[in-house]
């Protein structure tokens, strides 16, 4: 069926829909129930066939004018015209109301698929308060520029997008990632357009302009998806341009044949009517586009972008997933592991340690920090402090000289490693001393961490069939070695020091075995994404690069998202099959009816549709947000 509807026609669309049943509603009444005058009737039906057929036969005739494609729409009013022709005007009519009825339904869901996402555009506000040196003004939105600073209270809306420069709270960003839980946001943090401030006041920096800000390029991403044919619908497309001229012609020799076995002109023309109707692919056509287009608004609202229609069919079908560990399985941060205290006690021993990192830039010192933080402690005091690089640091406090550092920095010490801090020593996370001269007073370790939801989704990955992990990185086998075995993967899954050159070898070894996803930032490890049948960047709202570099992408760092994408994609193509399958076959009995059984006009119309409606339907139950549900 003819897709050229747009949102300004829609209502049009349903106002003449309307007209077209109305028309048909006086032609039953006098046909059944109570007789009417002629001439109000021949009226009624000619508002029918106008109301109902001038839409499509536009449509017809334009698609054959402009792309030189003869569109399905054309059958329709062929067959309701030869109806006519014959005596049949009424089941004319009910053919042209239910194909109308039909089309308006269909170009509505779509529509409404279509809008799914477009809709975010309309959650920002109108206008911002913009913090300058006359103080606290509002200001239209489209003023913003890079740079600019907001005033977001409680309950509002994040205008643009930016990053918190002064206060904290917790921002709703469901709209965006799809993650129902706040997320707390301190200053540095980013926020994204048409995200919820739920409490507190924040400050925010703005950084994009509303032209390229997270929520338009969800829009053009997603518009371009929909217009990206996946090959079931290109197969789609091909099979209902042939096959619309196949029945054209075999409808015209059909009349032959029904008069050459003695049929008389008319009833030859009724038959053949009917075989027109009966045969003609609307349903087929429509099966694909209907579940395609739902699962992409669906998967959308739930926070991950397909590029199409061959992403999702792709996702469907992999066999193995390689994942990048850093910021993919990881966090990406160095975080507190494990802490040792040999002298005191552990709050007033991490206080120091953050004392002496609290003027490094080095991640593990941020890690210390971030510890501290957490706890609620106050960094202990401490002066002179003195960085020796690849060593560590030195300083004093009100007990005198202190140092943090690694094994260069115990030996510069003088000091001995006690026997308990060595066993912390196995190579697989960084190892920092603490100690006053020659004595040690404890240690801590310091390591990137699996994501929480990271083990969660690997089991979930693996419980959809048969699947292959893989964990690539360029970090020691070590360090690969403890991810691997907090996230319950298999020696031989856990690949380590490699070069990028390395992922791609590994990706085109598991290709032999079936399609591969490859996960990671979208920034980094490009070839391997290209070289993977489905590229997969996740965590990226807010970054252009990274949207642009993917074929899926997770607006959220949350992999679970993955596994959820997955189960929509083979949903998809299950809903696909069942359409085909509910399409081919409804189209194969009503043909068989027509060429052998005499099958009624007004049962071929009714079949037809019916099946129409029935695959629209069936695709439209994708839009529930599964993602957003199981993710």
């Amino acid at each position: 069926m003819s897709q050229h509807s747009t949102e300004h026609d829609e209502d049009a669309d349903l106002y003449l829909t309307l007209l077209c049943w109305i028309g048909l509603g006086i032609a039953t009444l006098d046909a059944f129930l109570q007789p009417l005058p002629s001439g109000l009737v021949w009226g009624a039906l000619g508002v029918s066939f106008l109301s109902g057929g001038l839409p499509p036969l536009r449509t017809a005739l334009s698609e054959l004018w402009d792309d030189h494609r003869l569109d399905i729409d054309l059958l329709m009013v062929v067959a309701a015209l030869a109806a006519a022709a014959v005596g049949a005007a009424l089941e004319g009519a009910v053919l042209l109301a239910l194909f109308s009825l039909s089309q308006t339904l269909e170009h509505r869901a779509m529509g409404k698929a279509r809008r799914a996402v477009e809709a975010l555009m309309q959650l920002r506000p109108e206008t911002a308060l913009r913090l300058g040196p006359e103080g606290v003004v509002e200001v239209p939105v489209a003023d913003l520029a890079p740079g600019d600073r907001v005033i977001l209270r409680p309950g509002a809306r994040v205008p643009v997008d930016g990053r918190v420069a002064e206060g904290s709270g917790h921002l709703d960003e469901s709209t965006v990632t799809g993650e129902s839980a706040p997320m707390r946001k301190v200053p540095g943090d980013p926020v994204h357009e048409a995200t919820v401030n739920l409490d507190g006041i924040l400050t925010v920096e703005v950084t994009r302009t509303l032209a390229t800000s997270t929520v338009a390029q969800m829009i053009k991403l997603v518009t371009e998806a929909q217009a990206m044919k996946s090959p079931s619908e290109r197969f789609s497309d091909w099979f209902g341009q042939r096959y619309t001229i196949a029945v054209l012609v075999g409808s015209v020799l059909s009349w032959f044949g029904f008069r050459a076995v003695g049929y008389d002109g008319g009833e030859a023309l009724y038959r053949s009517a009917t075989l027109l109707v009966a045969a003609s692919p609307c349903a087929v056509v429509i099966s694909v586009p209907a579940a395609i287009l739902s699962a992409l608004s669906a998967a959308a609202r739930g926070g991950v972008l397909f590029k199409g229609g061959a992403a999702l069919e792709g996702l469907a079908e992999v066999r193995t997933f390689a994942f990048d560990k850093t910021g993919t399985l990881t966090t990406g941060l160095a975080a507190v592991t494990n802490i040792l205290v040999l002298e005191g006690e552990e709050d007033a021993f991490l206080a120091l340690t953050a004392g002496l990192e609290a003027q490094s830039e080095h991640p593990i010192a941020a890690a210390i920090r971030r510890e501290v933080a957490e706890r609620g402690l106050t960094p202990t005091q401490v002066r002179d402090v003195r960085s020796y690089p690849s060593e560590g640091i030195t300083g004093a406090d009100a007990e005198g000289p202190v140092w943090a550092g690694n094994a260069r920095m115990l030996a510069r010490t003088g000091a001995t490693l006690p026997p308990e801090v060595a066993r912390l020593a196995d190579g697989a996370e960084t190892l920092i001393l603490v100690g006053r001269g020659s004595r040690v007073l404890g240690a801590v370790t310091v390591a990137d961490e699996p994501r929480a939801t990271s083990a969660e989704a690997l089991v979930a990955l693996k419980a959809g069939g048969k699947t292959d992990i893989l964990m690539m990185t360029g970090d020691r086998a070590p360090v690969a070695a403890r991810i691997g075995e907090r996230l319950g993967l298999a020696a031989d899954e856990i690949h380590a020091g490699l070069l990028p050159g390395d992922k791609v070898t590994l990706v085109d070894a598991a290709a032999k075995r079936g399609k591969v996803a490859f996960i990671g930032d979208g920034v980094n490890d490009a070839a391997a994404l290209a070289r993977a049948d489905v590229g997969v960047a996740m965590g990226v709202a807010g970054s252009e690069v990274a949207l642009q570099a993917a074929d899926v992408a997770l607006m959220a760092d949350d992999l679970r998202k993955l596994a959820a994408a997955r189960r929509l994609a083979r949903r998809t193509m299950r809903v696909i099959r069942q359409n085909l399958t509910l399409a081919l076959g409804a189209m194969a009995v009503l043909v068989t009816g027509s060429l052998f059984f005499e099958l009624p006009l007004p049962l071929a119309v009714l079949g037809h549709e019916g099946g129409t409606l029935l695959v629209v339907l069936n695709g439209l139950r994708l839009l529930a947000d599964p993602i957003r549900a199981k993710g």
